[in-house]
């Protein structure tokens, strides 16, 4: 009565042994090529495995990693061009109309200067005269309204700064440690590169009164 109970033990076992085989198979299978994104709505340091915005994104190695790292700072490093490009784009068009105004009123303040009196006697009034001809009356420049293709490049450039600062933000929400001081790293280096400018004395607002955040572009 043993025996085939025995015998019956020993013969299911090659058929688990099968099954566990096959199982392990099927996990080295996974493990090679099919491994599941890692995504965490919690600060983490995930690095293998980790996915970023979609499955294509899927961190293999961590020189993959490391290249993402740097792409994320220069990614932020190009929002911060785009702000500077903005402001400089803006001064161009401003100097245009500048120079254009400059030249439209240069014969009406040529024909208002005062001529000095060829019998003026008194050395106070030469002087008066002296400075009005040196310094001519000029008109005060009109408000300047950008012109429709001026104000398409405008709104071109808003657009690509407002998408490359969405796109930050997504990267922002993964709370991956090593990509938010990526964010901060490029944060850095943009704004020593790119806001390093000549600051005017008065009203004028200079970088430092820009929205330091990336939410609204």
């Amino acid at each position: 009565m043993n025996m085939p109970s025995g015998t019956t033990i020993a013969g299911s076992s090659p058929t688990g042994s099968a099954m566990n085989s096959s199982m392990g198979d099927m996990g080295d299978m996974m493990g090679m090529g099919g491994s599941t994104c890692q995504i965490s709505m919690l600060w983490n340091w995930n690095v293998i495995d980790a996915c970023f915005i979609s499955e294509s994104w899927q961190i293999k190695s961590k020189g993959m990693f490391a290249g993402s790292c740097i792409g994320v700072i220069l990614l932020v490093m190009a929002l911060e061009f785009l702000r500077r490009l903005s402001k400089e784009y803006d001064r161009f068009i401003v100097k245009q109309h500048a120079a254009k105004f400059q030249e439209s009123s240069a014969p009406t303040t040529a024909a208002a200067k005062p001529t000095a009196p060829a019998d003026a006697t008194k050395a106070g009034l030469e002087s008066v005269n002296s400075r009005e001809l040196s310094c001519p009356v000029r008109a005060a420049m009109p408000p300047f309204r950008p012109s429709v293709f001026q104000q398409a490049v405008r709104a071109l450039i808003h657009m690509v700064q407002f998408a490359v600062a969405y796109f930050v933000m997504l990267l922002a929400m993964y709370y991956n440690g090593y990509f938010i001081i990526c964010i901060f790293i490029g944060a850095y280096l943009g704004s020593f590169i790119f806001q390093w400018e000549t600051l005017s004395v008065g009203p004028q607002q200079t970088s430092a009164a820009n929205e330091a955040t990336v939410c609204c572009g």
